[in-house]
């Protein structure tokens, strides 16, 4: 209640407070969620029969070659707009790592060099979760895969049943740390369970304190690491996953110790979206930073308000919506332009839009 409240009062107060620093550096730090990149091969003990030429999906070699061409034009119209590639790239529903060579070696982004952190997860379907990095700007130091778990130390009423609980396969969360413009940062990368038939209830907010008690722990071990936490969390940012687990405010300023800013919180309220669900628009596609980025000493690295066009309203995140990306006709006009409808190839880019935040100092 106490949070619902706060965040109430700093709606009602501004939709972010303006830095009057310059800006002496930038870098963009961003999530996108690609809607199911697989190849045209079959990868053992994953259900990814549908993605076969042979499959329901008929996928070709050429469908595919598509597809990446569309992810890498909307990386490249993201770069061009920001006059920068970015320094950091969450991506999800990724089929493997050679999906994600083929994506980087696309004309339209292999001047960015982009780096791959990825691992094999026991998504049943056979998704994963990675980060492309620049090296150029991004220092590896080290990462890991974070399994999804059911620790009985939490307040969390698990649905699933001791036996369900052991059959039960998701995406592992992915955390990269190193060193960005010599600073420490980690970021992890999550893409937690579906809401497909109204379930999860329970288990996105475990998912989020899986995340947040490893962060917490990283905070720990390394005082004053800055830490982004994004991915495509199939919730709001106004859900109890991320008001109570992941500790979420929505202005800079409201961050202690123990929070995260959740940029988008205040974009959702003020109608935004990434993407729409039998007419309803929500940001389920989240990036949220730790207190040592949303109030970051003077000289470095700290996330930025994002202004774009002539509109007054600014907020400390963007979802990246152009026409080219978004369905121009019929019942879903207005809406991301997905690659399938109704089952038919449409070759279209995602049913996702892109969001990123800006760090400078």
């Amino acid at each position: 209640m106490r949070k619902t409240l706060l965040i109430f009062i700093a709606l009602l107060s501004c939709s972010v407070c303006v830095s009057a620093q310059k800006v002496s550096r930038s870098f963009v730090v961003g999530f996108y969620n690609l809607e199911n990149l697989f190849d045209t091969f079959h990868d053992d003990g994953k259900n990814d029969y549908e993605y076969l030429p042979e499959g329901a999906n008929q996928w070709t070699e050429a469908k595919y070659e598509k597809k990446l061409g569309n992810m890498a034009r909307v990386i490249a119209a993201m770069a061009k707009d920001n006059g920068q590639f970015h320094a950091i790239l969450g991506i999800s529903e990724i089929e493997n790592r050679h999906v994600i060579e083929d994506l980087v070696v696309q004309d339209a982004i292999a001047s960015a060099n982009y780096q791959i952190v990825h691992y094999d997860g026991p998504d049943r379907r056979g998704v994963d979760v990675g980060l492309l990095y620049r090296p150029d700007l991004f220092t590896l130091l080290d990462s890991k895969a974070i399994p999804f778990t059911f620790d009985e130390d939490t307040e969390i009423e698990y649905t699933l049943t001791k036996e369900e609980q052991e059959n039960f396969r998701t995406r592992d969360i992915l955390m990269v740390r190193g060193l960005l413009d010599g600073e420490m940062f980690a970021f992890y990368v999550a893409h937690l369970p579906s809401r497909v038939g109204g379930k999860g209830q329970d288990l996105r907010p475990r998912g989020a304190e899986i995340i947040y008690r490893d962060a917490t722990r990283l905070m720990r071990e390394f005082p004053g690491i800055k830490i982004a936490v994004m991915g495509d969390m199939n919730d709001n940012p106004t859900d109890d996953s991320m008001l109570k687990f992941m500790h979420a405010v929505p202005q800079p300023e409201m961050a202690g110790p123990d929070d995260f800013f959740s940029p988008f919180l205040p974009m959702l309220q003020a109608g935004y979206g990434s993407l729409a669900y039998r007419g309803e628009w929500s940001i389920y596609d989240l990036i949220l930073v730790n207190q040592a980025i949303a109030q970051a000493p003077e000289g470095t690295l700290r996330i930025l308000p994002i202004v774009k066009g002539k509109k007054k309203a600014r907020y400390y995140g963007r979802i990246f919506i152009k026409d080219f990306m978004t369905t121009q006709e019929g019942q879903y006009k207005g809406t991301p332009f997905r690659t399938f409808s109704s089952g038919a190839f449409i070759g279209g880019y995602s049913d996702h839009y892109p969001t990123y935040i800006m760090l400078g100092k």
